[in-house]
């Protein structure tokens, strides 16, 4: 017998909505095949069978929340003795590392890991096994890392772990009974209630956690754009008939990939355990597209060393793949910078929320025509409205204003850009 639990399948996600079965109690299914297909935070994927042999039991039915640890499936896979769901061969990974993040590459004891994290006395001197990223996490929430009974191998406490542990805190009977922002919730019989999705409800958690943790500061500005406006109508339709789409945020991407060259500081996470600003060396842009359920944001690896007709095909491609609710685990992590087009939904200004781990993003609004002071005279000019804002802990207006000035620099001259 085969004991198949839900496995965590990528960057610490710790539940999902089971959307579809695949297998009904006495089917037979073939090692790899899909048992189910389950709605995570970030992604819509199917769970493969880690083994081969008849389905025994089926547990939770569809439109269930479930968590890392539910029993899903016992398989009959021939042998007498219950097996352990062991879903890798090689040595657990240390949590953060790049490579985790689909299933197959992940351990998982028989043991029923608990919904939410059991949270105890502290142990004295009990060295507790966490990376630095979750001891982060710990501190801005404020929670005691020693008082978590960590559920990853060898009990090193991971960032679902933490996160449980405030969820338990903020539920105990002393503060349930208080309001969240002193506001009570009333309802009449005429409204609707509309339960938040797993993307919502991870917006929601992540926001929060930002805004709670980094003290956002921002830099507005808006650049001339008129002759990255001529020379884009110039070419659209040129472009149009290779099948790409030519909008105006490759040349941005384009433009602040040369800028986080030029800054490095501004491509960076904050460690404030280890006091360092850890300076990245790939740029890696996650762009926010909007979607019916909320912003997915798909991440365009190496932005620095690819062209405009480059990037504009997987702007294209990964827009298209978010809003089918398509991506891949990989096409969605390792951003070191983000930028939100609040523009293309006609929204002039905006400021944007950084994401956790990164310490600015750029929000860029709608190309307006403008009366402009232009060489002397008065004229109609095309102006970007823009946004940066920045984490305070790790930098300062003025390093937002050479970003902007960067930026200024490459879209007032399109041509460049194509040399770069």
């Amino acid at each position: 017998m085969f004991d198949f639990r839900f496995a965590d399948i990528g960057e610490g996600l710790h539940e999902g909505q089971l959307l579809k079965w695949y297998v009904e109690s006495g089917d037979s299914i073939q090692e790899g095949e899909p048992l189910f297909l389950v709605e995570t935070d970030k992604v819509t994927a199917d769970i493969p069978s880690p083994a081969s042999g008849t389905i025994q039991e089926r547990n939770h039915e569809v439109g269930d929340t479930i968590h890392v640890g539910d029993l899903m499936v016992v398989i009959d896979d021939g042998t007498e003795s219950l097996k352990p769901d062991v879903t890798a061969k090689s040595e657990p990974l240390a949590e953060g590392d790049d490579s985790v993040g689909v299933v197959g590459e992940l351990e998982v004891s028989n043991e029923v890991i608990p919904a939410v994290a059991q949270v105890s006395q502290p142990k004295d001197n009990r060295k507790v096994l966490a990376t630095p990223v979750a001891r982060k996490m710990a501190k801005d929430l404020n929670i005691d890392i020693q008082s978590i009974q960590g559920s990853g191998p060898n009990n090193r406490v991971m960032k679902s772990d933490i996160h449980a542990a405030a969820d338990l805190v903020s539920t105990t009977p002393a503060q349930a009974a208080e309001p969240v922002n002193n506001q009570s919730v009333t309802k009449s019989s005429s409204d609707i209630a509309r339960p938040l999705s797993q993307l919502r409800k991870a917006i929601a958690r992540n926001m929060t956690l930002s805004k709670q943790t980094i003290p956002h500061a921002v830099s507005m500005d808006e650049l001339d754009v008129t002759n990255l406006v001529a020379f884009r109508k110039s070419q659209k339709e040129s472009i149009q008939s290779q099948g790409i789409k030519l909008t105006y945020l490759p040349f941005i991407i384009k433009a602040l990939a040369h800028g986080l060259t030029e800054h490095p500081h501004m491509n960076a996470t904050l460690d404030l355990e280890g006091n360092q600003l850890l300076l990245h060396t790939g740029i890696h842009i996650g762009i926010a597209v909007d979607t019916s359920d909320g912003l997915i944001v798909p991440v365009i690896r190496n932005a620095n060393q690819k062209g405009i007709l480059q990037l504009a095909q997987e702007i294209q491609s990964l827009a298209e793949k978010a809003r089918a609710r398509t991506l891949t685990l990989e096409e969605m992590k390792g951003a070191t910078f983000t930028i939100t087009n609040y523009g293309a939904v006609g929204t002039s200004v905006g400021i944007p929320v950084i994401p956790v781990g990164q310490v600015a993003i750029l929000g860029i609004g709608r190309i307006q025509e403008k009366p402009s002071v232009f060489e002397g005279q008065i004229v109609p000019r095309y102006q970007l409205p823009i946004t940066i804002s920045i984490d305070h802990r790790a930098l300062d207006g003025a390093d937002a204003g050479r970003l902007s000035a960067t930026l200024r620099k490459s879209l007032e001259n399109p041509m460049e850009l194509l040399m770069r």
